[in-house]
């Protein structure tokens, strides 16, 4: 009933996004068959456009969830369009998550749509929009990994093994860490709907820095080796060896020169 009130318009697929996907089918290709000169660009091209991808399709979960939920207005917003460039922050949504993966490789959650909460009622509904995202994650890490545990690989370029490895470990890190009940994440939003009204009253003025304090914790020595051990665990259990997202990475970061453990023929 709710889809019907959006114009075909406001779902059309965004060039934009379509852009976006073109730059990740085409530098996976130059990846696949080593058109590149430098492997490394091509592999850090196509990790971070696959990454935007995944952003794209995090926010339109929650987008869709809530449409159908009864908040009509985020199709006028754009939001069904798959573009970046229609979220409330562009920057929180795109840009940062992608210099976190550039500076750490961690799939760091970024910003949201905004959803108008009070026209949705129920509090199932309020919590699958917001875990909505995260589940898009685990899905595209799903998808990732699955050559892997499958035993699909024979025949797979080194390059593009290592690729998928590190793009699959960004989705682990990001379902991960957006299913932390921290204010201002997903998975605060998820158990938000069943807390009291005066508990959550005074962890609203706190929503607006759970991404930081997140962020900063990680900068913990001991919490980020214990946080990498858990994504580890996860990938392992996923078929994926730690030398092939440690080689991914390296790949990923070509300007620092490529391991001698990981070096393709």
């Amino acid at each position: 009933m709710t889809t019907a009130t959006t114009r075909n318009s406001e779902r059309r697929i965004s060039p934009v996004f379509l852009g976006i996907l073109a730059v990740t089918a085409v530098t996976g290709w130059a990846t696949w068959t080593g058109f590149a000169e430098q492997p490394g660009v091509a592999v850090f091209l196509f990790v971070t456009a696959a990454w935007i991808v995944s952003l794209c399709l995090h926010e339109y979960a929650h987008a869709r969830t809530a449409l159908h939920g009864g908040d009509i207005t985020v199709g006028a917003k754009g939001y069904l369009t798959l573009n970046p460039l229609k979220y409330t922050h562009a920057l929180l949504s795109i840009v940062l998550p992608v210099i976190f993966v550039i500076m750490g490789g961690i799939g760091l959650p970024g910003g949201a749509v905004f959803i108008e909460r009070n026209r949705i009622h129920g509090r199932w509904k309020h919590s699958l929009i917001s875990a909505a995202g995260p589940l898009t994650n685990v899905l595209f890490a799903a998808v990732c990994a699955a050559p892997f545990w499958l035993d699909a690989l024979d025949g797979v370029p080194t390059e593009f093994r290592f690729a998928l490895a590190f793009l699959a470990l960004l989705q682990v890190t990001a379902a991960i860490l957006n299913s932390l009940p921290v204010p201002g994440l997903d998975g605060y939003g998820v158990i938000e709907p069943w807390l009291s009204y005066n508990v959550k009253r005074q962890v609203e003025p706190f929503a607006p820095f759970g991404l930081l304090f997140v962020f900063a914790v990680l900068w913990i020595p001991s919490v980020n080796a214990a946080f990498f051990d858990v994504i580890d665990t996860v990938l392992r259990g996923l078929g994926i060896a730690e030398f092939e997202t440690y080689c991914g990475q390296g790949l990923y970061r070509f300007w620092q020169g490529t391991n001698e453990l990981c070096a393709v023929s």
